[in-house]
């Protein structure tokens, strides 16, 4: 059964329209608009930056199918739905699909970026090699579905991505109403690779979540360093966990 064709097609002013050359070169450099881009963890335990990261700059306007290997689901738990409404303010609709086998959830995000229903697709891979992103940026480009991939920090090595981001958390921003309180999401950034504006590849950002405005404030510099990793405590004795965005 296809379970996309109970989604109503979106209407012609609703599908993903080409980017402009100078709207390709600027942050976000066409994430969750155009394309294939991989959000990958700096460090084990990143996941839910990345996650905050990702939804804080979608803007779907209709349906958005998320993709997981339940791999992840064990290690990272599931996305809260308040949590995702925190960074999306949309009312979209959310199909989740759970899979065991990275070379199945491919497929699933293949066939969904060729369904005219979605507005984008979101998938949560262990691996993909070089031939697996080209079909997946091919079938984005083709069916102008944009394309995400959630990623573990042990990714590495050649894509066919348009872009690549690294991504990991950073302490709570001050809390003007409560010095003890825990204030916006932050995050550090990395722009590893970008085809849309090579020249800004190794350009690093601080970003801070402002949930009032639901927006980003960016802080952009150029990364000459490494950064010592933020120490994450594990929950253990958990049977399933949820995934706190940020």
């Amino acid at each position: 059964m296809n379970v996309l064709a109970f989604i109503p097609d979106r209407s012609e002013s609703s599908k993903v329209l080409p980017l402009k050359a100078e709207e390709e070169a600027v942050f976000p450099f066409g994430l969750g608009q155009k394309g294939l881009h991989e959000c990958a963890e700096k460090n084990y335990g990143d996941m839910s930056a990345l996650t905050g990261f990702v939804l804080a700059n979608i803007e779907p306007k209709s349906a958005i199918l998320w993709v997981k290997q339940y791999k992840f689901v064990q290690e990272h738990g599931r996305a809260l739905p308040s949590g995702v409404e925190l960074f999306n303010n949309k009312k979209s609709h959310w199909m989740h699909v759970v899979v065991s086998k990275p070379i199945d959830a491919l497929w699933a995000i293949e066939e969904g970026l060729k369904s005219s229903a979605l507005d984008l697709v979101i998938g949560e891979v262990e691996e993909a090699d070089f031939t697996a992103t080209r079909r997946l940026k091919l079938a984005s480009e083709r069916y102008g579905v944009p394309v995400v991939l959630l990623m573990p920090h042990t990714r590495e090595g050649i894509s066919a991505c348009d872009a690549r981001w690294r991504i990991n958390s950073q302490p709570s921003a001050f809390n003007s109403y409560d010095a003890k309180a825990l204030g916006s999401p932050c995050w550090r950034v990395v722009l590893e690779r970008c085809r849309s504006a090579p020249s800004r590849a190794g350009e690093a950002f601080n970003l801070e979540y402002d949930d009032e405005a639901l927006s980003l404030r960016v802080a952009p510099y150029v990364a000459t360093g490494s950064v010592a990793p933020q120490e994450i405590s594990s929950v253990k004795g958990q049977t399933e966990k949820i995934r706190q965005n940020g």
